[in-house]
């Protein structure tokens, strides 16, 4: 099938949102092996950072669907929301800053992904 004549559809789409908190959550889960670890061999063979390391696995296999009908030059300026996400609950999971900086950086990711989707 040509990438070009494929039309997307609901499941490439759910692809698409299944890869970004997929990755989302690997990288919660990297911060998570990250804490504590006494070095960076510590923190590679540590669970979370190899259930991590899978889960971003995953988020590529759950990418490449998505690409199979969804233009890149939508997809991947659509996965910036997990920037946006992995802030957010940095916040709230590690006590991690939010101040002015980071919300405006948040508003502004947020702001170009509905600009991609509305145009």
């Amino acid at each position: 099938m040509n990438a070009a004549a494929a039309v997307p559809s609901i499941g490439h789409y759910l692809a698409l949102a299944a890869a970004i908190l997929v990755g989302v959550g690997g990288q919660l889960l990297l911060k998570s092996g990250a804490a504590g670890a006494a070095g960076f061999v510590d923190q590679l063979f540590r669970w979370h950072s190899i259930i991590g390391l899978g889960l971003y696995g995953m988020a590529a296999f759950l990418y490449m669907a998505a690409l199979q009908a969804i233009p890149v030059s939508i997809a991947f300026p659509s996965v910036s929301i997990s920037y946006a996400l992995v802030v957010v609950l940095g916040y709230f999971l590690y006590g991690e800053a939010l101040g002015w900086p980071q919300v405006v950086g948040v508003v502004l990711i947020c702001s170009g992904i509905l600009v991609l989707f509305r145009g």
